[in-house]
């Protein structure tokens, strides 16, 4: 088998899909993309291909290797996403021909269903409660909200730490001890302030606190772990196992590599196996749409240190596009009682509706800039 062409294909809310082709007939689907950033994604996936048109789809590894390391200028979110679409197409052409399931050739399934969570949205305390509970009786028993909707100083003051907690209290009230909440801080926060606002947030159990801290002062997210006993998750904006390196001995409880950010499936696969030495679980990000999250499937079933899996319905982004509407069988992606049931089609375990692909609208979707009351920049 030789991969004979491939096509890209960006799609709207923000995501892009990258179908490669073989001369025996079997496609793969992956899913590049930074969001923001389609583009330069796609002229990184451009470049990658040229070394792969005419070689065997087969030789995964070697392919991750050469297109990670072949080049001088190695790293960063464009390439290891490039890469990551890339993957996820190889794993799915490869189990399409041999008729498994990538997670079979993984080492097979350790788990029958997986846990999975979804989003909880308001700009008041009321609205994100309404909805919370809405949610649950959609059948959800994990949400996930945002410490606080907007921009947020460097230290936060006595009123807005009250309110964030105020926020928080909120939801619980409504949705009582039964259901896991799990709050986003979204790199909103220096790490002050989230020693002074986690502390806070304890008696009402989160799941866990979401990327406390900016990527770049991960190796300082021991002072954040030591200050509170909240779980503290991180890693949606780390891109390969160097980059966990230097998180895992820092104490955090569950990392968060994204499918389409970090490498895919070879990758994350590695990086999951260097948590589970330092008793870390595993939650992939994953904000994006069906390819993705049928590749982080995938590794959530053949994962032993595997905790939840993030997924885009009612993540609060669309307009007009959802994640189901790219696909033949929907049924494959049905929520019960919180959980997935365990895929069983060969490949990544989806059929992409390739007419709905090539008649949905392109985009040129990118994140607000937002800026403090005194005219700064501030984190979105």
């Amino acid at each position: 088998m030789k991969i004979i062409g491939f096509e890209l294909f960006i799609v709207t809310p923000r995501w892009m899909f990258l179908r490669v082709d073989t001369d025996e007939g079997v496609s793969g689907w992956g899913e590049p993309i930074v969001e923001g950033r389609a583009e330069t994604v796609a002229a990184c996936v451009n470049t990658l291909m040229e070394a792969l048109v005419g070689a065997d789809p087969g030789r995964i590894e070697d392919h991750w290797q050469v297109m990670s390391k072949g080049g001088f200028y190695r790293g960063g979110p464009m390439l290891s996403s490039a890469v990551a679409g890339i993957d996820q197409a190889l794993w799915d052409i490869k189990g399409k021909a041999l008729g498994v399931p990538v997670y079979d050739l993984l080492g097979g399934p350790v788990r029958d269903q997986a846990k999975v969570y979804t989003w909880a949205h308001g700009d008041t305390d009321a609205e994100l409660a309404e909805n919370a509970m809405a949610r649950v009786e959609a059948g959800f028993d994990t949400l996930k909200f945002a410490a606080w909707e907007g921009r947020l100083p460097p230290i936060p003051s006595p009123a807005l730490t009250s309110r964030i907690v105020a926020r928080f209290a909120a939801v619980r009230d409504a949705v009582g001890d039964g259901v896991d909440l799990a709050v986003d801080l979204h790199g909103r926060f220096t790490s002050a302030a989230a020693r002074k606002v986690l502390p806070l947030l304890e008696p009402l159990s989160p799941l866990f606190a979401e990327e406390p801290v900016l990527p770049e002062f991960s190796r300082d997210l021991r002072r954040v772990v030591e200050s509170t006993t909240i779980p503290i998750a991180t890693g949606e904006r780390l891109f390969s196992r160097w980059d966990f390196r230097d998180v895992l001995p820092t104490g955090v409880a569950v990392i968060q590599p994204d499918l389409s950010h970090a490498g895919g499936i070879s990758e994350v696969r590695r990086i999951a196996a260097m948590a589970e030495t330092w008793d870390v679980t595993l939650a992939p990000h994953c904000p994006l749409g069906p390819i993705a999250l049928a590749a982080c499937l995938q590794i959530d079933f053949a994962t032993p240190n595997f905790l939840i899996q993030e997924q885009s319905l009612g993540i609060g982004y669309h307009d007009g596009s959802e994640l189901l509407d790219y696909l033949v069988d929907r049924s494959v992606f049905t929520f019960t009682d919180g959980h997935l049931d365990r895929p069983t089609a060969s490949g990544l375990g989806i059929e992409v509706d390739e007419k709905a692909v090539r008649q949905a609208s392109s985009h040129a979707w990118r994140n607000p800039i937002w800026r403090h009351r005194d005219g700064s920049f501030a984190e979105w």
